[in-house]
């Protein structure tokens, strides 16, 4: 069985959390050339961030819908990133989470690792009885995927896989600022929802409980050990 080292850095600046997801992709694929920690496939951090607004290197612009001045008076920030999808918010009350892991050792592709991860919020939600399912076509986890008058996002995943090794990750909405949603349009939809396990519960959640089921069944389906 391969380990991950698992690290919650807390809350921390987007572009902060970025430069140190490049320096442990580094690290990752230093070990594999030289052959080092041969039983570790790397790292998965977890951590909020304050207000940001991503956007994907597949994405459009125009998704933001407001204005420097706006993000400003809202105290937001905005990234354009190298990570797939679109755009989409983070911010305190969502669990981030970035795996940093070498997908050559687990001989998986990143369809199926993009689906692992899916099946690992699905798991957690159905912990609180809470059925969440894929929706066709878009990435992520959603509720009501079936009825497109309610269809809610309710984790947004974009990644990016360089020399096999995965970083970037998904954002599982629990006790969030859903308002700030209002600003874009989520991963490009107009048409779509989004949700938080606070809304859908209707009351707050404590997020470190949220981490423990969600790491549980991350390494679970992934068959690593932390």
């Amino acid at each position: 069985m391969y380990s991950a080292e698992y690290q919650d850095i807390g809350l921390i600046e987007y572009k902060k959390a970025w430069d140190y997801q490049d320096e442990l992709h580094a690290q990752v694929l230093k070990n594999r050339e030289n052959a080092t920690s041969t039983d570790s496939l790397g790292y998965i951090i977890f951590c909020e961030h304050p207000h940001v607004y991503t956007l994907g290197n597949s994405g459009n612009n125009s998704n933001l819908l407001i204005s420097d001045e706006m993000l400003q008076r809202i105290n937001a920030t905005y990234y354009k990133t190298n990570r797939g999808g679109d755009i989409t918010y983070h911010g305190p009350g969502q669990i981030v989470g970035y795996p940093i892991l070498d997908l050559q050792k687990l001989n998986m592709g990143i369809k199926n690792y993009i689906y692992n991860i899916e099946e690992a919020i699905i798991q957690t939600l159905s912990d609180y009885s809470i059925t969440a399912e894929r929706l066709e076509g878009a990435t992520g986890v959603w509720l009501d995927s079936s009825h497109p008058s309610k269809a809610r996002k309710i984790c947004a995943i974009g990644v990016r896989v360089s020399h096999w090794i995965s970083m970037h990750g998904f954002a599982f909405n629990i006790n969030t600022d859903l308002n700030y949603f209002n600003y874009i349009n989520p991963c490009g939809f107009k048409d779509k929802g989004v949700t938080s396990l606070q809304k859908e519960l209707g009351h707050p959640i404590q997020i470190e409980e949220v981490k423990t089921k969600l790491l549980n069944h991350f390494t679970h389906l992934f068959n690593i050990k932390t």
